[in-house]
């Protein structure tokens, strides 16, 4: 499980909120599945300045947590 206040990598893409696979996030609640199913995720994306441009929710099986072999990079949102 991931821990609150973590940043994760977005694995599938929301075009709906001009976010791609790969995109990072932080994790700032959780939200239980009204009736058992796949609970929530409540996060917040910033822009590379540090700007809150989202907070959005998703699945859980939407983000990955973060690991050391990997590293960031920077892209336009006109790209999407």
């Amino acid at each position: 499980m991931i821990e609150l206040y973590q940043r994760i990598s977005i694995n599938r893409d929301f075009p709906e909120y001009q976010l791609k696979k790969g995109d990072i996030a932080t994790l700032i609640d959780i939200v239980p599945h009204p009736e058992n199913g796949e609970d929530g995720y409540i996060l917040e994306v910033f822009n590379a300045i540090g700007e809150s441009i989202h907070v959005i929710i998703v699945p859980q099986s939407s983000v990955t947590p973060l690991k050391p072999d990997e590293i960031l990079s920077v892209r336009s949102l006109a790209e999407v």
